[in-house]
């Protein structure tokens, strides 16, 4: 069965209760072994366009059908953006800060492109509230299960920062080759796990969870 298509629904409540601005919020790379981590954010407002159509999670569409959405996508959002944290930090200040850091770096670049965001609801994909730990002013962010999927705001967050982190990751490929970054995006398949063990890791490697793998598997 198809998945529903995602709406504005959930984010019209928001501004029903004073919200000047949504910012669908969703990470990328989390469970990736090497690479950074990055999150989304895109901007709704209470009148926007028709949503794109076949927009939805990013993880339900292929690459290709991603490909296609992400401009489109873009220029639906009225703004978005996308943060990142690097393997080294991940490695030094662990998934859940970096998460928060990507995620502040996203929203420096809304507010530096005029998104009110003090006037805003983040809207953040999951129900752990891993962003306000590492906001010095406290915004209001609300946490939704399985918002990547109904919420076209969280759904455009999701493809903007897919489509940003796997391009880095295919131009990483090019640049130290040998590890298949271009498929995998820095994910733990057997063949990554095969070419770490005949190259060793790289400087783009969390090494701490590669680490953390051999002792599970010891």
């Amino acid at each position: 069965m198809a998945a529903a298509a995602p709406t504005l629904e959930i984010e019209a409540d928001l501004h029903r209760q004073g919200a000047r601005f949504v910012i669908g919020c969703d990470e990328v790379g989390r469970g990736a072994i090497a690479g950074p981590v990055g999150v989304g954010m895109a901007v709704v407002s209470e009148i926007m366009p028709p949503i794109p159509e076949r927009l939805r999670d990013s993880k339900l569409l292929s690459e290709k059908r991603r490909d296609e959405l992400e401009p489109l996508t873009r220029d639906w959002a009225l703004f978005s953006a996308v943060g990142l944290a690097t393997a080294d930090e991940v490695d030094r200040l662990g998934i859940s800060a970096c998460l928060g850091l990507a995620g502040k770096r996203a929203l420096m670049s809304l507010h530096e492109a005029g998104v009110a965001i003090h006037d805003s609801v983040i809207l953040l994909d999951g129900h752990f509230d891993w962003l306000s730990p590492a906001l010095v002013n406290p915004l209001r962010v609300q946490t939704r299960t399985k918002a990547d999927r109904d919420c076209a705001s969280v759904s455009a967050a999701s493809i903007v920062a897919k489509v940003h982190r796997d391009r880095i990751m295919i131009a990483e490929d090019t640049r130290i080759p040998g590890y298949g970054w271009s498929g995998n995006k820095g994910y733990g398949s057997a063949a990554h796990y095969e070419a770490i063990d005949r190259l060793g890791p790289s400087e783009l490697h969390r090494h701490t969870w590669l680490k953390t793998q051999l002792e599970i598997a010891l």
